[in-house]
């Protein structure tokens, strides 16, 4: 095997574990709960769902709680979607690893 292949197999393993701690990142950057009660705004848990904050962004009339809401929103989209993409990229990996080993 050349090492251009070698290269490109530890890539395919390593790219779930890559896409995985990307969308860790954009989790961590999403701090929705702490804006909420920053602008006293209560709320139950640490993970607030995606319909109260596109409820709060539509009812506020503050532009700061709405433009760091919106923030939020963008992140935990970008959190979603890597941790989809990471779910795709496992079956590849695995399939590539039965036929190159």
């Amino acid at each position: 095997m050349s090492e251009f292949e070698e290269y490109l197999v530890a890539i395919a393993i390593c790219s779930p574990l890559f896409f995985f701690i990307i969308a860790v990142a954009f989790r961590l950057l999403d701090n929705s709960a702490s804006i909420f009660l920053k602008h006293d705004i209560l709320v139950d848990t640490s993970y607030v769902s995606g319909d109260i904050i596109r409820e709060h962004i539509h009812s506020s009339e503050d532009l700061k709680l709405k433009k760091s809401l919106k923030k939020a929103l963008l992140f935990r989209k970008l959190h979603n979607f890597f941790m989809i993409l990471m779910v795709i990229s496992i079956p590849p990996v695995i399939i590539a690893c039965f036929f190159v080993f």
